[in-house]
C-alpha cells in the first residue's frame, strides 16, 4: 500500500522541480537534434536513445506536447516555437487518422495545449491560429467518434485498433478530444447528413468502460476484486455481446496490467471536472448530471483505491498486480518498489499516468486521501532513482516498460528484467503532472483540458 503518512506539502514535493524542468529541457532539445522523425514516432529508450516500435505512432503528440508542457512551465519562448511548428509539420495527418483510439493523446497534448495557452493568454491571439487549432480539434473528435460498435441496450465504444471487438481501457483518456469538439460546437456527421452528438458518445463509451473494464468486487467472475481493471473487453461484434476481459500487454486478463489501470485512475476523475463545464440540458438526454456523475464517481475511486492499496510504499507499481514471479519479490508491496530485482520489472509510466488521477480526484472530493497519495507519487518521481540526472539519456523518467509479454523492453547485460529506460508517454505526463501542481501552488489557472 502506498504509504500515506507523511502529510506532504506542495513545497515538499516540489523543492526538486526546478532542476526537473532544467533536465527536461536539454532533453527536449537533445531528442529535437539527435531522433530522425522521418523514422516515425519515438516511443522507448534503448540504451538511453529513443527508438520506433509499435503499431501506430501513438507517441507523436507525446512528443510535441512535450515542448508545449515544457514552455508553459518555463516561458522559454524557443519550446513554444518547436512546439508551434512541430505541430504544423508533424501532426496534420493524426487529426483524420480513422484507424486508432488515440486521437486524445496526439490531438489535445498538441493543439489542444496550443489553444489553451491562447485561451489562457499565453501566447498571442491571432483569428486564423485561433481557427487552425480549432479545426484540427473538431476534426479529431468527429473522427475519433466514429469508431463506433453498438452494444445492448443502445450503449457503444470506441473501439480500438484491434478492431471492432476491441475496448481499451486506454481510450477513457481520448475522450478528451470528443469533450473540446462538442464545446466547439462540432458533430460527427452520419448517413442521410444524421448528426451524432459527440457528448452523447464520449458519455456512452464511458459507461461501457466503467461496467466492463472496471471491476466493483460484485462477484463478476472469480478475480473480481473492487477497483481491478482489465485492459481490454472483447465484444461480439456482429451482435454486440460481451465476451470475456482480456489484455494486450499485461500478463493476463484475469489480473491487473498497471499502466491500463492508470488510464481509468487518470481519465474518470478528468472527466468528472469536465462534467461541471456542462450545462443541465446538455447531459439531461443522456441520463442526467447525477446518473452520469455516479457512473463515473464509482469507477474513479474503485480504480483509485485498487492503485493505493495493491502498490508499493513509494508509489511506483510493478508492471501487473499479477505478475507471475512476484511472489518472489520479499514484502513487495509493503517496501519500495525496487526496479534492479530480478524478477519483475516496474513501470514508473504507469504512475505519472496515475498520480494526477489521484491529485485530481483529491481535489475533486476535497480528499486528502487520494491528494496525499498523488503527491507521495510525484515524489519519488522526482528523486533518484527514477528522476534521469543523465545528461547523455533521453529519457526523463527512468524504469518504465512498453510491452514485457513481447519482450520489447530492452534488458541490460547481466540483468534478467528491464530497468533504466524511459517512454514518451511516461515523460509527457510526469511533465503534465509537475505543471499541474504548480499551477495549483501558484493559484494559477486551473490546468484542464476542457474550455472555459
Amino acid at each position: 500500500m502506498i504509504d500515506l503518512s507523511q502529510n506532504l506539502s506542495l513545497s515538499d514535493v516540489l523543492a526538486n522541480a526546478d532542476s526537473f524542468w532544467e533536465a527536461s529541457g536539454h532533453k527536449i532539445r537533445m531528442i529535437d537534434r539527435e531522433f530522425d522523425p522521418e523514422l516515425g514516432a519515438p516511443v522507448y529508450t534503448i540504451d538511453g536513445r529513443y527508438s520506433v516500435r509499435g503499431w501506430t505512432e501513438w507517441t507523436k503528440g507525446f512528443q510535441i506536447g512535450s515542448a508545449v508542457l515544457q514552455f508553459d512551465a518555463t516561458g522559454e519562448e524557443e519550446f513554444f516555437d518547436v512546439a508551434r511548428s512541430k505541430t504544423v509539420e508533424q501532426m496534420s495527418h493524426h487529426m483524420t487518422n480513422v484507424g486508432v483510439h488515440d486521437h486524445g493523446f496526439n490531438n489535445v497534448s498538441t493543439y489542444g495545449g496550443l489553444l489553451r495557452l491562447m485561451n489562457e493568454e499565453r501566447i498571442p491571439e491571432w483569428e486564423w491560429e485561433r481557427n487552425f487549432y480549432e479545426l484540427a480539434l473538431k476534426a479529431s473528435g468527429a473522427v475519433q467518434a466514429s469508431r463506433w460498435t453498438r452494444i445492448g441496450n443502445n450503449d457503444g465504444f470506441i473501439h480500438s485498433f484491434n478492431g471492432a471487438h476491441s475496448l481499451f481501457s486506454d481510450t477513457i483518456r481520448s475522450l478528451r478530444v470528443l469533450a473540446v469538439a462538442h464545446q466547439l460546437g462540432q458533430v460527427l456527421k452520419g448517413e442521410n447528413d444524421h448528426p451524432i452528438s459527440l457528448l452523447e458518445r464520449l458519455v456512452e463509451h464511458a459507461r461501457t468502460t466503467a461496467a466492463y473494464n472496471v471491476y466493483y468486487g460484485e462477484g463478476r467472475d472469480g478475480y473480481d476484486v473492487r477497483g481491478r481493471v482489465a485492459h481490454e473487453s472483447l465484444f461480439n461484434a456482429k451482435n454486440g455481446t460481451y465476451r470475456c476481459p482480456s489484455s494486450q500487454q499485461g500478463y493476463s486478463p484475469f489480473s491487473t496490467w498497471t499502466r491500463g489501470l492508470a488510464w481509468i485512475v487518470c481519465g474518470f476523475p478528468e472527466q468528472l471536472e469536465f462534467l461541471g463545464a456542462l450545462s443541465d440540458d446538455e447531459l439531461e438526454p443522456f441520463g442526467g448530471r447525477d446518473d452520469i456523475r455516479q457512473m463515473m464517481l464509482l469507477a474513479a475511486t474503485a480504480a483509485c483505491d485498487y492503485y493505493i492499496e495493491s502498490t508499493p510504499t513509494c508509489g511506483i507499481p510493478y508492471w501487473d498486480t499479477g505478475a507471475p514471479e512476484l511472489h518472489r519479490i520479499d514484502e513487495h508491496s509493503n517496501r519500495p518498489a525496487d526496479p534492479f530485482n530480478d524478477f519483475e520489472p516496474v513501470d514508473s509510466s504507469a504512475a505519472a499516468i496515475a498520480a494526477q488521477g489521484l491529485l485530481r480526484l483529491g481535489r475533486y472530493l476535497d480528499s486528502d486521501r487520494y491528494w496525499q497519495a498523488g503527491l507521495r507519487v510525484v515524489k519519488s518521481l522526482l528523486s533518484e532513482p527514477y528522476l534521469s540526472i543523465d545528461p547523455e539519456h533521453h529519457g526523463l523518467i527512468l524504469h518504465s516498460v512498453y510491452h514485457w509479454p513481447n519482450r520489447w523492453d530492452h534488458v541490460p547485460t547481466g540483468s534478467k528484467i528491464p530497468y533504466g529506460e524511459a517512454t514518451m508517454w511516461g515523460d509527457y505526463h510526469a511533465r503534465e503532472v509537475v505543471l499541474y501542481l504548480q499551477r495549483v501552488q501558484n493559484e494559477g489557472p486551473y490546468l484542464k483540458f476542457y474550455l472555459d
